[in-house]
């Protein structure tokens, strides 16, 4: 009978996978054959049984057992108030896809709720397409508000920040951080956080009922750097310190301590501090992001990972 439970919860695990490889990440059925190592026709019946079996709705709606054992060790090992591995798609293990849909559910249930909510926002990539998973809401009962700025030193946005493009999804009073990314002087960040409306959205962000933000690794093709908010030689400054990632622009080393002096004297973004009782949502995945998502984590800036199979595997090889 065990036997028989085991190869039935298998079959449902591929149905599972093909199923997520075909409506969420958008794949042929002799792509998923290829990456299934079945036959076409295989593959074809494995999505059939996952719609079948009800498996598949908008979203992915069986929780794969290998992805269920990672978040149950991960959470462990880095005493996480929770975790949510989503299944990789082997050509691509540092797509988004999956995450932001995660992502967007956790954003989701809290939007959902009647009672007034405040929920801080990092910015970025992977949370612009976290954003854009969401459904239309009219949620005028909450407010949202940004940990930092998006604007360069010559005044120019950046295109990752999500504020208003959330606010516009859900219909939700929205607080942008009215300050550059970085200061140009610790007497200019000081003048800057002295603004009353400053004060304000700064005392928002310490009473927020859920956080969500990204976790950016360092080198080139660092999102700082890539956007143009450091330079590679302030870049490569920030390396020889020790940094591995950063959280609102804020850096810290593997260990997650931050890093003393260097840009982090000029970051204009909210206090980063260790989690309390409230979720801090970090939202991340790929092999470049691995030493940045386990300073964050031994840090304790984030007490909630999304993440995806093959960033787990390497997380709990470190």
């Amino acid at each position: 009978m065990k036997q028989k439970l085991s190869a039935e919860t298998s079959r449902l695990d591929d149905a599972a996978r093909a199923g997520w490889l075909y409506y969420v990440a958008g794949n042929t059925q002799d792509e998923i054959a290829r990456k299934l190592g079945v036959s076409r026709q295989s593959a074809q019946r494995l999505v059939s049984l996952a719609v079948s079996e009800r498996l598949i709705k908008v979203r992915l709606d069986h929780p794969i057992a290998h992805c269920m054992e990672l978040s149950s060790r991960l959470t462990e090992k880095f005493e996480l108030k929770g975790c949510e591995v989503v299944p990789s798609d082997p050509d691509a293990p540092s797509s988004t896809v999956g995450i932001a849909q995660a992502a967007a559910t956790e954003m989701e249930r809290h939007f959902r709720s009647q009672q007034p909510k405040i929920i801080a926002y990092g910015t970025g990539r992977t949370l612009r397409a976290s954003v854009d998973q969401l459904p239309m809401m009219d949620c005028p009962q909450h407010r949202v508000v940004s940990l930092l700025g998006n604007m360069m030193s010559d005044g120019s946005a950046s295109a990752y920040n999500v504020i208003i493009r959330l606010a516009d999804r859900i219909n939700a009073r929205h607080y942008p951080m009215p300050l550059p990314v970085f200061a140009r002087s610790r007497e200019e960040l000081q003048l800057l956080h002295n603004q009353e409306a400053v004060h304000n959205i700064l005392d928002l962000i310490r009473q927020a009922d859920a956080t969500f933000v990204g976790v950016g690794n360092m080198g080139p093709t660092a999102p700082l750097a890539k956007d143009g908010f450091v330079s590679l030689d302030e870049m490569r400054a920030l390396e020889n310190a020790g940094a591995t990632g950063e959280i609102t622009s804020w850096v810290y080393d593997r260990n997650g301590k931050l890093i003393e002096g260097l840009t982090n004297d000029l970051v204009a973004s909210a206090p980063l501090l260790p989690a309390g009782e409230k979720p801090v949502y970090g939202i991340a995945a790929g092999e470049a992001k691995v030493s940045a998502i386990l300073g964050a984590l031994r840090g304790k800036f984030i007490n909630f990972l999304i993440t995806n199979e093959t960033t787990a595997e390497q997380l709990l090889k470190c």
